[in-house]
Formats: structure tokens, sequence, C-alpha cells
């Protein structure tokens, strides 16, 4: 394989634990009401999709532990990094917010973060067929 990415690898990862169903479960449900949100496997752990732009990643690490990463405004990110855990600033964009998942983890939130995300990365005419949430901790 050559090209950009080709020494990526695509198989598991050895030492990363599968994403619980539960978890993916939870995702999946929130993806269903957005449209054309498609769920892929990634290099690790599973993202979901639109116009080939990613809205959120899942994924174990190494040290057993699951995360999230959405897209966010570059100033909410701040915002999230400076709350600190279970938030964490990733180092793969400046719009990044990443989530460690475990059993105190606020779905309803992580839902209303993946339907932000969905709005950042959507396409102009399909993020006009769906109603913005407010952001978590906003009225």
């Amino acid at each position: 394989m050559t090209g950009v990415g080709a020494d990526r690898q695509t198989g598991p990862v050895a030492d990363r634990p599968d994403v619980p169903d539960a978890m993916l479960e939870r995702l999946r449900a929130v993806a269903a009401g957005l449209p054309e949100c498609h769920e892929e496997g990634a290099w690790v752990g599973t993202r979901w999709k639109v116009a080939n732009a990613t809205v959120a990643h899942i994924f174990g690490g190494e040290d057993g532990l699951f995360r999230i990463t959405l897209r966010g405004d570059p100033d909410e990110v701040m915002a999230f990094e400076h709350l600190g855990p279970p938030y964490f600033r990733s180092d793969w964009g400046r719009n990044v917010i990443g989530l460690v998942l475990d059993d105190t983890t606020d779905w309803v939130e992580v839902a209303e973060l993946f339907t932000i995300s969905w709005f950042i990365q959507a396409p102009k005419h399909l993020a006009e067929q769906v109603d913005l949430p407010a952001a978590p901790g906003h009225v």
C-alpha cells in the first residue's frame, strides 16, 4: 500500500479494549437522528462521519480507558480543557473536545456534544434540516 496514511494500522490495535456495545448503542441512537451521519470503523475504535468529515471518534486507550473526541467551537474547547477531567484537549486540531467515558458519564451531555459536532462538520444544506441544541451548560 502506498500514499498518505499507508503506514497506518487498519486492523485491531494491541492492548486497546473494544468499546462496549452499550456505549456504541447510545451514540448510534444520536447519529440516527442526524442526516447522512454514518458509522465506520476507525484505525482504532469507531467513528461517525458526515460528508467525509469526522463528527465523533470513540475508542479504548492503551490505559484501558474509553475516550470520545468531538468537534466544538475553539472557545468552548478551551473552556472544557480548563474544566479538567473527564475533559481533555487533543492534539488532533484546535476544535477537538476530548472526554473520558466511564460509569459517571453524563450521556445527555455527550449527545448534545455529538450533535453540536455534527453541526460543525455538516454541509450547510444538511445542517439547515436540524435544530441546533443549546450548548451544554447554556440555557
